[in-house]
């Protein structure tokens, strides 16, 4: 074993990197253990809300993107907006966010090794991963987290029953036709369109397995011909089931932090902000014992959850063609809900 760390964070991707930033910026030394090499892609929808991109601000961290004013819905003709209040957000490759993020965490001494973790040793002073010692380990390894299942925190996946929900993204060169994100709904998956420079979209799509990425553009015929004659950049990539739950997110001097903590859903397009928010709650209650964390969490994540939820069982109910009408005919409400998940 390696001489003890404060913090051993398993997990290279933007959370682990934001943890590892949140430890040393609170004076801890930190390791961080990624099996990939170099930066990191993710099928994801590449939209930082605005707090967000404040709490990147605040671990000095600042990606270049392309400025978003707010939120849309768009059903055919139909489409709410509400634009942000407190300042815009950011659409970011995922692969310009971990960069920056990498380079901030190096600057301040963090150590990145790439190792493979396939077992946790833990006492009551220190625990144990892949030749390190650590007084605490922080897993940030994602939706199917290898020490979310070592530490026997993982909940086995329930019956299907319709709620496996996948995610895939595709990159076009285009000039973005709006300056915000774009959620279109078709009967059976909504597309994510997220513009992250002059001339590049992103458009991630959330449905059920089985759905294909140019089947479920075909059924948005509004998108489809904004997309008409434009490239297709890098590799189409997918993520899934999207739906992860976790028993707890402590065990002894274990805690889990991101998408590793438990995920409902990309459906309100926050994963980001919430994983900032855990890694900072994570790192301020580390001596303050398990319960402190469970609690930090849960209201860090709260409104995610609860909003998340509900907005997912609307969508996979006979409410789902509602929606964006509901949305349309009240933008007061629509607006509150999206400066809740944008705070």
């Amino acid at each position: 074993m390696s001489a003890p760390v404060d913090v051993l964070v398993v997990g290279g991707g933007p959370i682990g990197l934001a943890t590892a930033i949140e430890a040393r910026l609170a004076g801890l030394s930190v390791v961080v253990l990624e099996a990939r090499r170099g930066v990191i892609d993710k099928a994801c929808g590449e939209g930082l809300m605005p707090g967000a991109v404040r709490a990147l601000d605040r671990l000095g961290v600042h990606p270049v993107g392309f400025p978003l004013a707010g939120i849309a819905y768009v059903d055919g003709t139909r489409r709410a907006e509400h634009r942000f209040v407190a300042g815009p957000g950011l659409g970011a490759r995922r692969t310009r966010l971990h960069a920056a993020l990498a380079v901030r965490a190096v600057r301040l001494g963090v150590t990145v090794r790439q190792a493979r973790v396939t077992a946790v040793a833990q006492d009551a002073a220190s625990v144990h991963a892949a030749g390190v010692s650590a007084r605490w380990l922080l897993a940030c390894d994602g939706l199917h987290s290898r020490v979310r299942e070592l530490a026997g925190l993982a909940v086995p996946p329930a019956p299907a029953r319709g709620r496996r929900r996948f995610g895939l993204r595709q990159h076009f060169r285009v000039t973005p036709w709006s300056d915000v994100v774009e959620v279109h709904w078709s009967p059976r998956s909504e597309a994510y369109v997220t513009p992250v420079a002059p001339d590049l979209v992103g458009v991630a799509l959330l449905g059920p397995p089985g759905a294909g990425y140019r089947e479920s553009l075909a059924a948005l015929p509004d998108l489809a011909a904004c997309l008409e004659g434009a490239v297709p950049v890098g590799a189409l990539r997918g993520a899934g089931p999207l739906l992860q739950r976790a028993r707890r997110r402590s065990a002894g001097r274990i805690r889990l932090v991101g998408d590793a903590a438990g995920y409902v859903d990309a459906l309100t397009g926050e994963g980001i902000r919430v994983g900032l928010a855990q890694a900072r709650a994570a790192i301020a209650t580390l001596d303050a014992g398990e319960e402190a964390y469970e609690a930090a969490w849960s209201a860090a994540t709260r409104d995610y959850r609860v909003l998340t939820s509900g907005l997912l069982a609307a969508a996979r109910s006979p409410l789902r063609g509602a929606i964006v009408p509901a949305a349309v005919t009240l933008p007061r409400l629509y607006g509150r809900v999206v400066e809740r998940l944008a705070r």
